[in-house]
């Protein structure tokens, strides 16, 4: 009962700090449990503040309150329970280095120190009060948070002159590389329809424009990094940006045909590289029919077989 207990301390905690429903649940009260480090026998008033990981976040709830989550559902964690943690202001990523991706295998969490104050302060007589003196200040404390990670982000300058910002990484400069070096030299007026983004899957996404080409994508499909419309020649250029993950081999090929199969705009497939170095671990796995482009040498492009340098096939 000890361990029930406190998960269901900590839900009632999370509910009355204002968190959502979706994050009303088991594994967001075992992710505050672990920022906290409290174990079963120990008291709220013995809150720490630790810096964690996702992984070992798991482990936690693994061998404190008997909860096995499979090693898949990392990103469920980091998506649906920690990300909204932090734009709450309840938690904190990456205190120790702001700069460092939320995706990279480094990164941790830590509880916010003005959410650690009150949280040790629960089942006491204190925490009513101290909750509604928390709450009354929380929008400006969340605001602050966002900002903060806002100035953080990559700014990414569109065709159009619009300004997106992606969160910090290798990732997000590929990313930036491909539609400021790439997308002018070889899709000149192009339209950028979706960009992906370590923090927030849909960082930008026109689904006006690719449902008018026939293109309907829900949150099931994965999608190609970037999406690119190149209304000249009537074409959908599918970029895969490729720092640590593979190219576009036969079977992405496949997934994206399929998530694509709808489209009016002829198919390109494109997979980037940030260096030639990089591009050689992963040539043998590069599908035919696709194209490769290195933002180390941006004015040229790779075309691995077929009758025309660049364009769809049918």
């Amino acid at each position: 009962m000890a361990k029930r207990n406190k998960v269901a301390d900590a839900l009632q905690a999370l509910g009355e700090l204002g968190m959502p429903r979706a994050q009303q649940n088991d594994r967001s009260a075992l992710c505050l449990l672990a920022l906290l480090h409290l174990t079963q026998e120990k008291s709220w008033t013995e809150a720490k503040d630790p810096l964690v990981g996702i992984t070992p976040m798991m482990q936690f709830a693994r061998d404190h309150y008997d909860k096995q989550y499979a090693p898949n559902t990392r990103e469920t964690f980091r998506r649906q329970t920690m990300h909204q943690l932090v734009s709450a202001g309840i938690a904190l990523y990456n205190p120790d280095n702001p700069v460092r991706p939320v995706n990279s295998p480094k990164a941790v969490c830590q509880i916010e120190p003005r959410a650690l104050k009150l949280l040790r302060t629960f089942g006491t007589a204190a925490w009513l009060k101290n909750l509604a003196a928390y709450l009354k200040n929380r929008k400006t404390l969340t605001a602050r948070y966002a900002m903060a990670r806002e100035m953080r982000k990559l700014p990414v300058k569109l065709a159009t002159g619009e300004t997106i910002r992606l969160s910090p990484g290798e990732h997000s400069k590929l990313i930036k590389a491909i539609i400021e070096e790439f997308a002018p030299r070889f899709a000149p007026g192009g339209v950028l329809a979706y960009a992906g983004d370590t923090g927030e899957k849909w960082g930008h996404f026109d689904k006006e424009l690719l449902s008018h080409l026939g293109v309907k994508v829900d949150g099931h499909g994965k999608m190609p990094d970037v999406v690119l419309f190149y209304p000249e020649r009537g074409w959908l250029l599918l970029v895969e940006s490729v720092t640590s993950h593979g190219p576009i081999d036969g079977k992405r090929h496949d997934e994206l045909a399929r998530l694509f199969a709808g489209s009016t705009a002829g198919l390109v497939y494109v997979t980037a590289f940030p260096s030639r170095a990089v591009m050689r671990r992963y040539l043998g796995e590069v599908a035919w029919e696709t194209e490769v482009w290195v933002a180390d040498a941006p004015s040229h492009l790779v075309h691995f077989n077929g009758a025309r340098f660049l364009g769809p096939y049918v």
